[in-house]
């Protein structure tokens, strides 16, 4: 039996901001948009691509649906970068802070969270060496 779904496309999410929301990504994460264009009921939309991934990041504006409302740990992305280090010091020269870490976990991994302007968290996690 061949598999129902064949392949991950990209992860949607809904803000108010969407300037604001894709010039961050683009500024915080290197982040490149790969398409725009508005959807039959009015929705803009903005397509990001992720280096090295195929995935994309949908950034969605739809005022129909009234102001977005980001519960805490609702959900959150997750990026790996070489060196926390040096990504630490891209961020701040950006105008950016974590909002929680950098902290060592048990593997050896080390992770921060960043958040979005509309309140959704992006994890940065740097792996161990090998």
């Amino acid at each position: 039996m061949s598999p129902v779904v064949t392949k991950f496309l990209h992860t949607r999410m809904r803000v108010d901001d969407l300037d604001g929301t894709v010039a961050f990504y683009e500024k915080v994460f290197g982040l490149e948009v790969s398409r725009r264009h508005e959807s039959p009921r009015g929705s803009k939309l903005v397509f990001l691509a992720v280096p090295n991934s195929e995935e994309e990041i949908e950034i969605t504006y739809y005022p129909g649906s009234g102001s977005v409302q980001v519960q805490e740990d609702l959900m959150h992305l997750a990026f790996e970068v070489d060196s926390m280090e040096e990504f630490a010091a891209h961020l701040e020269q950006v105008g950016y802070s974590f909002s929680d870490g950098p902290t060592k976990s048990s593997s050896g991994s080390v992770f921060a969270f960043v958040d979005a302007p509309e309140g959704y968290e992006v994890e940065v996690i740097e792996k161990p060496g090998l």
